[in-house]
């Protein structure tokens, strides 16, 4: 699926190695023990191929990349501090390794970095799309917070945070692959909602893996979300059609986040939880392959609508 942007993507990682040096030793330790836990690296990703899908040849697609990991990254170093994480990708969090403040001061420092870089790009319509999607990024955070242990979220309140806190950054990195081509304002339009359609299909399916995978596949806690109290999409649904002791019994997992894992995935897998979230993701994916009616037909075009079918069919 990333075969057309793979030497673009090996270009994005040495400008990230590049751009994690600084004087600041602790700086170097964690920013390299998070580059090398590795990942998808979608978001960079998504932002390469929407660029050469509109036939970019310019020298800033590598250095915004970057930018767009380093803001994706920051925001976990911080989620990991306030969910209390241990595990990501499969390794220790870094929370868990260097400890809370080192976490939080990194993870301020890449998004200080980010902006930093993107001046260079010397775009105030790319400036604009960026500073908007961190703005709606933090939005979601204190959004989801608000629905923690709270049994009555309802599915669209539970979209909402997930449209802020994961598909903004997904709309942000394809919308801004798109002006940097010098995209039309269709295609622009079609970058950014094809962004924020996948984004919100890959958190969709996040929901259902936590529920249905393994942490060895994961590379995080399986039921971690339950434990924390956030009210995802499955919990949502056994709520709206599970009977009163389903129901019962996920309201009271949510509220106190103690709750019996093994009984509540009984009562996901007995209801259509998993298959409703599932149809949801699909839905947004099937929206994010419309929007790409507005670009020609090219490798990377190709590969954006292979990315439709891997947010839904993964595994991990």
């Amino acid at each position: 699926m990333l075969a057309p942007v793979a030497d673009d993507m090996k270009s994005v990682d040495a400008v990230i190695r590049a751009r994690l040096d600084s004087e600041v030793v602790l700086i170097r330790t964690i920013g390299e023990y998070i580059v090398s836990a590795g990942g998808k690296r979608m978001r960079p990703a998504l932002l390469l191929m929407i660029a050469r899908a509109l036939g970019y040849q310019g020298a800033h697609h590598h250095l915004l990349a970057a930018v767009v990991e380093f803001i994706h990254t920051s925001t976990l170093l911080h989620d990991d501090v306030v969910d209390e994480s241990d595990l990501r990708r499969g390794r220790s969090t870094a929370n868990a390794v260097f400890g809370n403040a080192a976490s939080v001061l990194v993870g301020d420092y890449l998004y200080s970095r980010a902006f930093e870089m993107m001046v260079e790009a010397n775009s105030m319509r790319i400036m604009e799309i960026m500073s908007g999607a961190t703005t709606v990024i933090a939005e979601g955070e204190v959004l989801q917070l608000l629905n923690v242990r709270d049994p009555e979220v309802s599915e669209a309140r539970y979209l909402q945070v997930v449209r802020y806190k994961t598909g903004k950054l997904f709309e942000a990195s394809a919308q801004v692959g798109a002006v940097l081509a010098g995209a039309t304002p269709e295609q622009e339009a079609a970058a950014a909602a094809y962004g924020r359609h996948i984004g919100t299909a890959f958190q969709l399916i996040d929901d259902v893996l936590d529920y249905s995978g393994d942490a060895g596949a994961l590379g995080k806690n399986v039921g971690d979300d339950l434990r924390e109290g956030k009210p995802t999409l499955p919990l949502i649904r056994v709520m709206e059609v599970g009977t009163p002791a389903q129901r019962d019994l996920v309201r009271s997992a949510i509220e106190t986040g103690e709750g019996d894992f093994e009984a509540v995935a009984a009562a996901i897998h007995a209801t259509d939880a998993l298959d409703h979230a599932r149809r949801c993701a699909l839905a947004e994916a099937g929206t994010a392959r419309e929007a790409l009616a507005a670009y020609p037909i090219s490798d990377f075009s190709k590969s954006l609508l292979e990315f439709c079918a891997f947010a839904v069919d993964r595994d991990r």
